[in-house]
C-alpha cells in the first residue's frame, strides 16, 4: 500500500511568508487591488506590483489570490452566506478547492485570508489529485460541520469534481463511501468543467475560487466556517466536530487589509 504524504508547506515558505516578509505582501495586495479597481489587466498589474516589491513567483501567487477589485469585493461580501444559511439549502461543493484548502490548513501549509475574507491555499494540482494523510479528516470535518448534532443540515449536498484531474475517481469513491456509512445526503458528480456549473448553481456554493465567486448567487467558505468554530453560530451549543481554530499549528496569513489610497509610485 502506498504511504500517504502530507499537504505541507513548500521549502522556503518560512522565509517567503514569515513575519519580516508580511508588510511587503500586505502592501502588494493593496497595490494590486488598487490597480485592478482601475482596470489594469491582472498579468500586467501583478508584474508591476511584484517587481516593485521584489516578490518571488510563489509570493506573487499569494498576492494574486488575495487581491481583488473594489467591485469584486462589494459583490463577494453581499453574496457571502453564513453557516446558518445552509439549513435546508441546496449546497454545491467545489470539491478539490474545498478539500485541498482544509487539507492545507490541517498539515500546516500556508492558508491565506484574502481581501474578500475567503481562505485560500497555495497548493497546486497539476493534472492530478493525490489523497494525503489529512484527506479523511478533512472529509469528516466537513461532514460534522454540515450534519453533526445541531448543525445546519443542508437539504442536499452535491460535490463537483474535475473529471480530467487524475485521482478524482478515487476521491469520489471515498466521498460516496462516507456518505453511505453515515447516511449523508451527498451525491458526487465527476464533470469536465465544474466551474460554469457552480457559477450557475441556484443554491449556495462552497468555494474560494475567485472566478466562481464573481458569478454565483451565494457562496460560503467551509474552512472559514470550521475556523470560526461553534461559538459564533446560533446553533453552536450542540455542534460537534473539529474546531480548527483550536489547532496551535494553524498557519493563517491574513492579507485582507483594505486597498491603499492612490499611489503615485505605481505609475
Amino acid at each position: 500500500m502506498t504511504e500517504l504524504r502530507r499537504r505541507a508547506s513548500a521549502t522556503g515558505d518560512d522565509r517567503l511568508f514569515g513575519e519580516p516578509a508580511r508588510p511587503a505582501l500586505r502592501a502588494a495586495v493593496a497595490d494590486l487591488s488598487w490597480l485592478l479597481t482601475r482596470g489594469y489587466s491582472g498579468d500586467a498589474a501583478l508584474k508591476l506590483v511584484g517587481d516593485k516589491h521584489v516578490l518571488s513567483a510563489r509570493q506573487r501567487m499569494a498576492v494574486l489570490r488575495s487581491a481583488c477589485s473594489d467591485d469584486a469585493l462589494a459583490r463577494r461580501r453581499a453574496s457571502r452566506a453564513s453557516l446558518a444559511d445552509l439549513a435546508g439549502a441546496d449546497l454545491a461543493i467545489d470539491g478539490l478547492n474545498a478539500l485541498i484548502t482544509v487539507e492545507s490548513a490541517l498539515s500546516h501549509g500556508v492558508v491565506l485570508r484574502g481581501r474578500d475574507g475567503a481562505l485560500r491555499d497555495l497548493a497546486a494540482v497539476h493534472g492530478a489529485y493525490e489523497q494525503v494523510l489529512e484527506t479523511s479528516f478533512a472529509v469528516d470535518a466537513i461532514a460534522r460541520l454540515l450534519h453533526g448534532a445541531g448543525a445546519p443540515a443542508p437539504a442536499q449536498v452535491v460535490w463537483y469534481l474535475d473529471r480530467p484531474v487524475a485521482g478524482s475517481g478515487r476521491l469520489r469513491a471515498l466521498l460516496e463511501s462516507r456518505a453511505e456509512q453515515r447516511g449523508l445526503p451527498w451525491t458526487v458528480q465527476l464533470v469536465h468543467h465544474p466551474d460554469p456549473i457552480l457559477a450557475q448553481h441556484a443554491g449556495i456554493v462552497a468555494t474560494s475560487d475567485a472566478w466562481i465567486l464573481d458569478r454565483c448567487a451565494r457562496w460560503i467558505d467551509l474552512l472559514g466556517a470550521l475556523l470560526r468554530g461553534p461559538t459564533e453560530s446560533s446553533h453552536a451549543s450542540s455542534l460537534e466536530g473539529p474546531v480548527l481554530a483550536a489547532r496551535p499549528d494553524l498557519w493563517l496569513l491574513d492579507l485582507s487589509g483594505e486597498a491603499a489610497p492612490p499611489r503615485a509610485d505605481l505609475g
